[in-house]
């Protein structure tokens, strides 16, 4: 499971590889310029067994699709330091703060990772999507998250590195541990694994369907959360959740967001599961789905999952 790998390897992030002391030089930095960024990579002294050219690749089509899926990318300027590990497979943790005015990326990659690993990796992208948020208080965590759970495959699969049966898949697995359980009492008070990270994209995916079928396609929570960055709404900025969520709805010209927030951060809110996916024509079918393209909702299925942008030049094929 994506979320577990990224718990057990918190442990990692927080201590640090005790293995590199103060005194070793620091590793060369190479910068890349996407989506009106630049983004300052650091790979720390360690053993890998990918190039330097494969973990560069790794970070490029990590920031092309969140570049793509905000029609830029969220900030100007963040540092990117990949962390070698001497333990476990693939991708092991990673965690985005900002340290002194300065947006920091942090992952750790095990010396074992391949460059198979790093083309199916998703952590890299999550952390990328923080970056598209204001910070807000702690109650409101659950959204940081959501919004990183939700996006993360949508932006992949708009840049070709993920199929939309993949993305919709793990939706059909995922959401139901964001459900409320007995004695929850809203989003802003119930702090659980699963109502943090997938409580967080239960609310993406209901107020994505409502924005979608209010404005008839035209717009979807993908354009609100556009119009929360062209606001000025980044995590080098604290806000208010509600300021966000009124970007997003001016976005769109649709309240959606503040309805839905005020439905659910304080009262437990159940949708029927199997009636959405019926309703959108999503049907799971073994460890896939497909598409009914007679379903009531189907375009909306579509609609989210349509790029919206050309791509840039950094981010050609």
């Amino acid at each position: 499971m994506k979320f577990a790998v990224a718990i057990v390897a918190a442990a990692y992030f927080l201590s640090g590889p005790a293995r590199l002391s103060a005194s070793e030089a620091p590793a060369p930095n190479e910068s890349m310029s996407i989506g009106g960024a630049t983004l300052n990579v650091e790979i720390e002294p360690g053993d890998l067994t990918v190039s330097r050219t494969q973990v560069l690749e790794w970070v490029r089509r990590s920031a092309c699709a969140v570049t793509e899926y905000y029609a830029g990318f969220p900030v100007r300027n963040v540092d990117v330091r990949i962390v070698p590990i001497d333990e476990g497979r693939g991708v092991l943790f990673g965690r985005t703060v900002l340290v002194d005015q300065t947006l920091v990326i942090r992952v750790g990659l095990s010396r074992f990772a391949t460059e198979s690993s790093l083309v199916d990796d998703w952590v890299m992208t999550h952390e990328m999507v923080h970056l598209a948020l204001p910070s807000v208080p702690n109650e409101h965590h659950w959204i940081e998250e959501g919004i990183a759970t939700y996006v993360e495959p949508i932006a992949r699969a708009q840049v070709g590195d993920l199929s939309p049966e993949t993305v919709w898949r793990e939706l059909v697995d995922g959401l139901p541990k964001g459900l409320p359980a007995p004695g929850d009492r809203g989003l802003d008070n119930t702090h659980t694994w699963g109502r943090t990270y997938w409580g967080g994209a239960l609310f993406c995916l209901m107020a994505d369907i409502e924005i979608h079928r209010r404005t008839n396609n035209r717009y979807g929570l993908q354009d609100a959360l556009r119009g929360i960055v062209r606001a000025g709404g980044n995590m080098e900025h604290n806000w208010p959740l509600t300021r966000a969520l009124k970007a997003g709805d001016e976005a769109t010209g649709v309240p959606v967001l503040m309805e839905l927030y005020d439905r659910m951060k304080a009262s437990p809110v159940t949708p029927d599961l199997a009636a959405m996916w019926r309703e959108l024509g999503v049907r799971p079918s073994g460890n896939s789905v497909v598409f009914d393209q007679t379903a009531p909702q189907a375009s909306i299925v579509r609609s989210i999952m349509a790029p919206r942008s050309s791509p840039s030049e950094a981010c050609q094929r």
